[in-house]
Parts: structure tokens; sequence; C-alpha cells
């Protein structure tokens, strides 16, 4: 079976262009769903079926595992499944007739403008490294892309002349967002002075470089965050993923259209965007009162 997980593994990454994090979640999945099989001796993968794979959800489900990680993993044997019978290595597919987990779209953390000025203004901009800092955290919430696509752009991608980054995001798909008089004076100012200050005899093209003067790692930015969240004094739970949350969420608020805000995302669904358009009670109190003619 580890043979065919490899195949599949292979298989989207080539032919899919799936991010190398998502092929690293498909790859845990699989291999604890192999262990599971092995440990209940099924023998053949041919002898799996939609029992089968319920108790090993079921036994995700009783070690904690998330509603939204089981949906996770479900797509990920689902998959699994349907490339061993496309490709001949099992005479069925058992997740034909399983049931897709159900799980409750929590709406995301997000921080209040307040917060955000805050936390954007926490680095020491007086060193070379605090320029760098800002200039990432707010290119971060200026456009709302992933960290992985932040930490991939390479100078060419910030178009300051037009006003646009362009980003490229899951299966490799190009968006174009655009950035404000604001961004685009940081961007030139870190292009032309930080970044410059932090090359070292290697030459590269990576916007965001480390004190290696190579490029910025996902774990190299964790720990900026960490330090300028610290700094902030800020509380609430802070992830890379909040200050996409909070990008989605100020721009809707402010009027923005929904499809606009979907393609600066970059969601393939519109569906996903629309976890942005929660409104507070507080907020249709005032919309109520300013707006009903006998309020």
């Amino acid at each position: 079976m580890q043979e065919i997980i490899d195949e599949f593994l292979h298989f989207i990454m080539i032919e899919k262009g799936l991010s190398q994090n998502t092929i690293a979640a498909y790859r845990r999945d699989l291999n604890q769903y192999r262990t599971f099989i092995e440990s209940e001796k099924i023998g053949s993968i041919d002898n799996v079926d939609k029992f089968t794979i319920s108790r090993f959800l079921g036994k995700l489900k009783d070690d904690g595992k998330s509603s939204k990680t089981l949906a996770r993993v479900t797509a990920s044997i689902r998959g699994f499944h349907q490339f061993a019978l496309r490709e001949k290595y099992a005479v069925k597919d058992p997740t034909i007739v399983l049931e897709p987990p159900k799980f409750e779209r929590r709406l995301p953390d997000v921080l209040t403008i307040d917060e955000v000025d805050a936390f954007l203004n926490a680095p020491d901009t007086s060193k070379v490294t605090g320029k760098r800092d800002q200039a990432m955290l707010e290119l971060l919430y200026a456009t709302g892309m992933r960290v992985s696509e932040l930490i991939n752009l390479n100078v060419d991608d910030v178009n300051t002349i037009m006003g646009f980054v362009k980003v490229t995001g899951k299966g490799n798909k190009e968006r174009i967002v655009p950035i404000g008089e604001r961004m685009i004076k940081m961007m030139d100012d870190y292009i032309a002075h930080t970044r410059y200050k932090m090359i070292k005899k290697e030459i590269t093209d990576s916007l965001f470089l480390n004190f290696h003067g190579r490029r910025m790692t996902r774990q190299g930015f964790w720990k900026i965050m960490k330090q300028v969240q610290l700094e902030a004094g800020i509380t609430k739970k802070l992830t890379p993923h909040t200050l996409r949350h909070s990008f989605a969420t100020h721009l809707l608020e402010n009027g923005a259209d929904l499809r606009a805000v979907q393609e600066m995302l970059g969601h393939a669904d519109i569906s996903s965007t629309q976890l942005y358009t929660h409104i507070d009670t507080k907020q249709i109190r005032e919309v109520y009162k300013n707006t009903h003619p006998r309020a």
C-alpha cells in the first residue's frame, strides 16, 4: 500500500501542481491511514470498505481531532482510492458510498483597526531587520495573501509603477492584487535601501530576505510575527491567517464587492469568501437605527 501512496503523492505533485504544504498534509493523512489498515490486518487494498474508513475516522475523532481535520483526512482518503481505482491498483473505490463529515465553519479571528495599527507599528524601524519586518507585515495585511505566497515573492512580482503585486497561489495560479500609495512608497524604500543592505555574497531574486541573505522561511516569519505581537501587546490568538482574515473583513465592512475580495484572496469558490460577510449584533442595530423609517 505504501507504493500506491507514493505513486499518488507523485501524481498530485506533478499533475495537479499542489503546494508542498498540501502534499505534506496528504502524506501525513495517508500514512496514518495505512498504519491503521495494517493494524486491522486487512491485507489487500480491495478488502477496505466504507466501514473500515468509518472506523479510522471514528478513531481520529476519539483522539480529539477537529471536524475540519476529519474533513481534510476524508478528502485525502477519497482522492487516494479514486487514484488507485483509475490506475488499476484496486478493483473498487470504497469511498463512493462514504458520506462526507459535517463540520461547522467557525468565524475566523480578526483584529480591530486599532489592533492592526498597533501591530504594524510595533517593529523597530531604526534597525534594518525592523524595516523588513514592517514591510512584510504591511504587505501581508495590504494584500490578504497567504504567508506561503508572501515568502515566495520575488522582486519582479512587485510593480510599484502600476501599483500591484503578482501573487502565485495554490495550484500555481497567478492573481494580481492592487496596493495603495502608502504600500507603494514602503515597497520602493524597502527594495531600494533595506533589502539592498541585507543581500550577502549570494545573488537572489527573493523579495524578503533573512539574516543570511537568503529567502525568508515560513518558520522565520512565524518567529518574527510572534515577537512583533509581543511588542505590540496583542493578547488575541494571532497567526499570519489572522491578517488575511482581517484584510477581508475590513474590506467588506467598508463596502467592498464580495467578488472583488474573492479575486484578491485567490478563493476558487466564493463560498469560502462568504465566511467573511458576518455582521455582529452591534452593527445590525446601528444599521437598523440609521435606516429604518420608524426606528
